[in-house]
């Protein structure tokens, strides 16, 4: 198993295994995805996204595609940075995750500026929508991974 990888980790995915061997296969696709959820969940520098707001949508994203491990991660990292206060913003991040996740053709240039209004650099702006998308992009991995794992089991 890759040292601090996600997805590994969540499912348990032991070194030598044939799922760790076939995740091997495609080393920068795992890499790059590990890289993508730590820079936009947690990056370095957040810049106008605090930690606690993209731990709060990663959270909101992961509850509606239910799966529970990367709940509980998404849980376990907002415990560290703490909840997002309640307000307008928090609001709108959570309107626009649930237009992102579910309609994102309605997405138009008045949410863009709602987001700008409320503070957000055109790169905080990419970075929210990158992580919104990003989530269902893991849970449809871990599901995939998952049912390799049962389908190995039985």
């Amino acid at each position: 198993m890759a040292e601090d990888d996600l997805i590994e980790r969540l499912l348990g995915i032991e070194p030598g295994s044939p799922l760790a061997a076939l995740r091997l296969q495609r080393e920068a696709i795992r890499r790059h995805a590990q890289g993508a959820w730590r820079e936009l969940v947690l990056p370095e520098t957040p810049g106008g996204v605090s930690h606690a707001e993209r731990a709060a949508l990663a959270l909101f994203v992961a509850q509606r595609g239910g799966d529970a491990a990367l709940i509980a991660e998404c849980r376990t990292i907002l415990a560290t940075t703490g909840t997002p206060p309640a307000g307008p913003r928090t609001e709108l991040l959570v309107r626009y995750a649930e237009m992102v996740a579910e309609a994102p053709e309605c997405c138009g240039q008045a949410d863009i500026d709602a987001l700008a209004a409320q503070g957000m650099s055109p790169q905080d702006i990419v970075a929210v929508t990158q992580l919104i998308a990003f989530v269902p992009f893991q849970i449809r991995l871990l599901a995939g991974l998952r049912a390799m794992q049962e389908e190995q089991a039985a």
